[in-house]
């Protein structure tokens, strides 16, 4: 078996044991080949051609939620299983498929299960874990500039945007209905929960063939307490200011641009979305144990 190692090197997590040994303990251990390539400017490209000459069984990308969704876009709909290997900040993603810690991960090339989940295009742009406008998007965009990493970074920025709150109307069509809302944040999620633990989305899978669109809308400063206790006890749906749209493909337009974050990466000022379902187009490797 031949694996393709994808890194990351400016990823938020530091192992005692530096990631190149674990890996090569793991090739002992299991018996597999590998190359490894470290994430440079240009790397798309880079691994696609990595991909074509080294021909992986598997590919293993290490980092965050940014790094996973750079391999999401490059594999999906092809054979080539991906693990997701959690070094980044948060590591959203890997930790909504039980993925919690780096060994674990790598014991999963040989005693992983290979399942197929979904994943959204917004605007053409791939997304396997959350990507959103408003409030959260201009919370990723302070976290990205700050050379700080960590979640009390995210929170230090997000309660700096709570007094900066902007409010959006924003026209709304899917599955043949039209509405408008007004909105601080729309989130459009494959996935429930980001990287700290806070669940926007909680009845969201991964394999259903369903995006949701969570839909938080203006409130008073001092309802800030009881949506992040919400959040964090997987009840935000049952607020009076959120709303959760399930669909397969939706139209947004915004009353102005705003910031669209995907994966933790931000993609611009936009005003326009398509979003459309792209249901069982990525292979991965889980636990034996993991039941979506």
């Amino acid at each position: 078996m031949k694996i393709l190692f994808v890194i990351n090197p400016k990823s938020g997590v530091q192992t005692e044991v530096p990631l190149d040994d674990l890996i090569k303990k793991q090739s002992e251990i299991s018996g597999f080949n590998y190359q490894i390539y470290r994430v440079q400017n240009g790397a798309e490209r880079e691994i696609k051609k990595l991909i074509s000459e080294y021909r992986p069984d598997r590919v293993a990308a290490a980092g965050g939620d940014g790094t996973i969704n750079l391999l999401a876009g490059i594999l999906f709909y092809t054979d080539i299983p991906l693990l997701m290997i959690p070094s980044g900040s948060a590591n959203g993603m890997a930790k909504e498929l039980a993925i919690v810690n780096i060994e674990q991960s790598l014991g999963l090339l040989e005693q992983g299960k290979i399942i197929s989940i979904d994943l959204v295009r917004i605007n053409g742009i791939v997304s396997i874990h959350l990507a959103d406008i408003g409030l959260n998007a201009r919370v990723v965009k302070r976290f990205e500039e700050d050379p700080k990493r960590g979640i009390m970074t995210y929170a230090r920025h997000l309660f700096g945007e709570m007094f900066l709150m902007k409010r959006y109307r924003i026209y709304i069509t899917y599955d043949g209905k039209s509405i408008k809302r007004s909105a601080v944040s729309v989130t459009f999620a494959n996935a429930s929960r980001y990287g700290t633990g806070a669940v926007i989305n909680p009845h969201g899978k991964l394999n259903d063939g369903f995006f949701e669109l969570i839909i938080v809308k203006p409130f008073p400063d001092i309802k800030i307490f009881s949506i992040a206790w919400k959040m964090f006890r997987n009840k935000l749906h049952t607020s009076d200011y959120v709303e959760v749209i399930s669909c397969r493909e939706a139209r947004l337009r915004c009353s102005r641009k705003t910031t669209l974050q995907v994966d933790g990466e931000i993609i611009g000022r936009v005003k326009e979305f398509h979003i459309e379902m792209m249901h069982h187009a990525l292979k991965v490797l889980v636990p034996d144990t993991y039941s979506g």
